[in-house]
């Protein structure tokens, strides 16, 4: 029998009703708001009035390749499984961008046999989230404009204004554009540019908002231009926090969907790791830990970029302590590490294998020695994987004190994490983690980024040129030093 796509699984599923899966977390039906049958947001009131803490377990993988690793499979399996096993399971991911899903990268709901669902929703204008944040975004751009056509009270240099607009959709012809031309009425002309909606701001803070007031004086917090005296001018000094927020205000309620197996989850926010801190919404992963015994959430890229940045940042800003992290591999994308083309992968190679393997090597290093937590790894496994290759990685990581469990869930679903599943219980019972962050708030911003440096990607230090330098000075003169770093991916 030929073997189905995931939109075929996906499309074949028996989803239950979306006020089914609340029941199931006890979520009482007045605060549900359905979006059709199988998606619905969550009243914000559920993570004011959250009591228990459930675990955390954070799905970090290696440095991704085109060979492909699974997180969000794994993470989705990971969940099913544990709830096979008995575990009262919410699994917390983040939404799709429209410009990947178009793009080479497709869809972030898993794969296979381990998908959230209904999956062609969630990949496209799931419940008009990122509508809202782009919406609200190019309100404080039109309103910046305007103060400056209006007369410029604020004494804004146009030539320092640093708000972009946004579009959520990959288009390069967009990056850098001239606008208010077309005479005295129609704005003031003025170099200017889009981003995609996910590498904005208004998501970055719009995922670590604990609550509507907390995002409202995020939102007047954001630096937009600098006046002629090089001072900040903020979206509080427009006076556009009030618009912005009416424009978000059922964004930020968290979206419950489910799993194939119908697990919970919740969806919500979608920043780049590439440029922002790369994780679902603050509100979601604490909605998840109080609903769930465990929740299970991931983080952008690899674990030097998505979680350095997931504990770094988010734990830190949220009060969050992950239980354990799970690093996911494939043998295909070590040997491709080891210097393998994509196109010969297939073949048992040991050589290229204990050539790549340093790169996860290293991931694991970092979760265990810098922020001191419980780890396993989790190797996709292929048909192609020989039992050769996936003893040495079992080997190699147990030299490190790090089990290694087997995952076939895109081909199992649950099934298939249930090796998984049953490591990650033992993690949380048996080791208790020291968490650690990597730097501390109180050193300088050239030090922060000297330790992720260090301590995270293995470098010799940092060398910055008279630019950045001049950059940090001004950071640290208006206020900003004490804030923790967010690297973008090189």
């Amino acid at each position: 029998m030929a073997q189905l796509s995931d939109i075929e699984i996906a499309q074949g599923a028996k989803m239950l009703p979306i006020t089914a899966i609340a029941e199931k977390l006890g979520i009482d039906g007045e605060l549900v708001e359905p979006y059709g049958k199988y998606k619905a947001k969550l009243d914000l009131s559920l993570t004011e009035n959250a009591g228990k803490e459930g675990k955390l377990i954070l799905v970090t993988a290696i440095t991704p390749t085109p060979a492909g690793e699974g997180k969000t499979t794994t993470t989705i399996g990971l969940a099913d499984g544990l709830s096979r096993l008995g575990k009262k399971t919410v699994v917390a991911l983040r939404e799709p961008s429209l410009g990947p899903v178009f793009g080479i990268k497709g869809g972030a709901a898993g794969g296979g046999y381990a998908q959230v669902v209904p999956m062609e929703d969630i990949n496209l204008h799931f419940t008009g989230d990122f509508h809202a944040i782009g919406a609200a975004n190019n309100l404080l751009a039109a309103m910046l404009d305007n103060h400056i056509y209006q007369g410029n009270r604020l004494n804004i240099d146009p030539r320092r204004i640093t708000w972009k607009r946004c579009v959520d959709m990959n288009d390069r012809q967009l990056r850098f554009v001239t606008d208010g031309l077309g005479g005295r009425v129609n704005g003031v002309p003025r170099e200017d540019g889009f981003d995609i909606t996910v590498a904005s701001e208004i998501m970055a803070v719009f995922c670590l908002a604990s609550s509507i007031e907390d995002l409202k004086a995020r939102l007047s917090r954001i630096v937009v231009a600098y006046t002629y005296n090089e001072e900040p001018v903020t979206a509080g000094d427009l006076g556009a926090v009030g618009a912005m927020t009416a424009l978000l205000k059922d964004a930020i309620k968290p979206n419950l969907v489910q799993t194939l197996e119908g697990t919970p989850a919740l969806v919500h926010g979608g920043p780049f790791a590439n440029i922002a801190h790369g994780c679902n919404s603050v509100i979601a992963t604490r909605l998840a830990l109080a609903l769930g015994d465990y929740a299970i959430t991931e983080a952008g890229f690899g674990a030097d970029l998505g979680a350095e940045k997931f504990l770094d940042i988010k734990c830190r800003m949220a009060g969050l302590t992950p239980s354990a992290v799970v690093v996911v591999a494939t043998v295909r994308a070590l040997k491709m590490h080891g210097g393998v083309p994509k196109t010969e992968l297939a073949g048992e190679n040991l050589e290229a294998l204990a050539a790549g393997l340093p790169n996860l090597l290293r991931h694991v290093k970092n979760m265990k020695e810098v922020y001191k937590l419980p780890c396993v790894v989790a190797v996709n496994r292929f048909p192609t994987d020989t039992d050769a290759e996936i003893a040495l990685v079992i080997e190699k990581c147990k030299e490190l004190g790090v089990n290694v469990a087997l995952s076939t869930v895109w081909a199992e679903g649950g099934k298939g994490g249930e090796e998984l599943a049953r490591e990650v219980i033992r993690l949380c019972e048996e080791e208790k983690g020291d968490f650690t962050f990597s730097y501390e708030l109180d050193t300088t911003i050239p030090e922060k980024i000297e330790a992720i440096v260090r301590k995270v990607y293995g470098g010799c230090g940092v060398l910055l040129t008279p630019q950045a330098k001049k950059q940090l000075t001004t950071l640290e003169a208006h206020g900003f030093g004490n804030l923790p770093v967010c690297m973008a991916k090189t």
